[in-house]
């Protein structure tokens, strides 16, 4: 199995070699495409492959991804962000996966991508991405912002991970100021659209407006499941920030018309009511929470947290609140399980040991 990588880059001086060093000997072909650098990652490029290309740079992503695919030349193409490594896991299952082959009736891979990590370094949010595509299987990337391979055929679901190492310390506002500019000049915007730049309007704090947006975005239909559900916890987030958590609660359960529970709806409605301290309530919610189970296999975005430590140390709280100090220390103790180095976990076992003392003395 032959595989071309194929990557756009720009100003990734700080991140590109640790993503190419990672892969090495992984691929057949590696294609670099640079759509404006003004540091040295053209110069960082070269040092791993001939194949560097200059894209004029036209805030369109689509654009510039299927550029860099239309020069790759092995059976099948992948592509990665500058900000992407394969650990030495994962790369040596990528390795194999290539060895064995993909089966001929699979159009596209999709691997899981982790994009963020607690204090231990293990997985704490991941989603699965199609990633590897048959070359002469009909595709093409779509979307301006946020793009996304559209393809035909199936999928293979693996296993194999990419994992997110971003150096950057603040949120740029380049994808609003693209959304912007393509909403002043009239270009019509997808289900897809619609929901990543509601989103961006709330990352930067445009409430109102992100609200206008997301509600226009699910009741206009059409729109992928996961993300009408993420765009009620969005919502929520909204109103919250604007003061209205009446308005935030009804936007989460609302968000229970279109699938079962997600353990992160759960826990933000538990947090909710915590906030209210009604904390009997709340612990309904964390322990149904512990109860979901999460799913990679659509794409959907899952937030690990939600469905393991974060419901049992805020079920610690709960309960230790509500003066049940025994079943308080058996949820921090389950909490540590999964975190066990987490400053919370490790705090509250130093309460709890502390109450113990207290009561032996006593």
């Amino acid at each position: 199995m032959r595989v071309s990588l194929c990557m756009i880059v720009k100003n990734e001086e700080k991140v590109l070699a640790r993503c190419l060093n990672s892969v090495t000997g992984c691929f057949d072909e590696l294609i670099i495409v640079d759509t404006g650098s003004t540091d040295n990652t053209k110069e960082i490029a070269a040092q791993f492959t001939a194949q560097v290309y200059d894209f004029e740079w036209c805030d369109d992503f689509a654009a510039a991804r299927n550029f860099s695919f239309s020069k790759a030349t092995c059976e099948w193409i992948m592509w990665l962000d500058a900000d992407d490594i394969l650990t030495s896991e994962n790369k040596d299952a990528f390795l194999s996966l290539k060895e064995r082959g993909v089966p001929s009736d699979f159009s596209a891979v999709g691997l899981r991508y982790d994009t963020a990590y607690d204090e231990s370094g293990n997985v704490t949010f991941s989603y699965e991405r199609e990633r590897i595509i048959r070359r002469d299987a009909p595709h093409e990337w779509v979307g301006f912002v946020h793009e996304v391979l559209s393809y035909e055929g199936p999928i293979l679901h693996t296993d194999i991970a990419v994992s997110h190492r971003s150096v950057k310390e603040e949120y740029p506002d380049r994808n609003l100021r693209i959304y912007e500019k393509q909403l002043a000049t009239g270009v019509g915007f997808s289900p897809r659209d619609m929901f990543y730049f509601g989103r961006e309007l709330c990352y930067h704090r445009q409430y109102w407006r992100a609200l206008a947006v997301l509600k226009s975005f699910i009741e206009a239909g059409g729109g992928w499941v996961e993300n009408i559900i993420e765009a009620c916890k969005i919502s929520a987030g909204c109103y919250t920030a604007l003061g209205n958590t009446h308005a935030a609660h009804q936007c989460l359960c609302e968000s229970f018309l279109y699938d079962l529970p997600r353990a992160e709806i759960c826990c933000e409605i538990g947090a909710g009511l915590m906030e209210k301290g009604q904390y009997s309530s709340a612990a309904y919610w964390y322990e149904t929470a512990l109860r979901c189970t999460p799913q990679f296999r659509d794409g959907s975005f899952v937030d690990l947290n939600c469905y393991g430590y974060l419901p049992n140390i805020q079920l610690c709280v709960c309960y230790d609140r509500m003066g049940d100090f025994q079943k308080a220390e058996q949820y921090n103790l389950r909490a540590g399980h999964y975190r066990p180095l987490s400053p919370a976990y490790l705090s509250n076992l130093a309460y709890f040991r502390s109450r113990t003392s207290a009561k032996e003395e006593g």
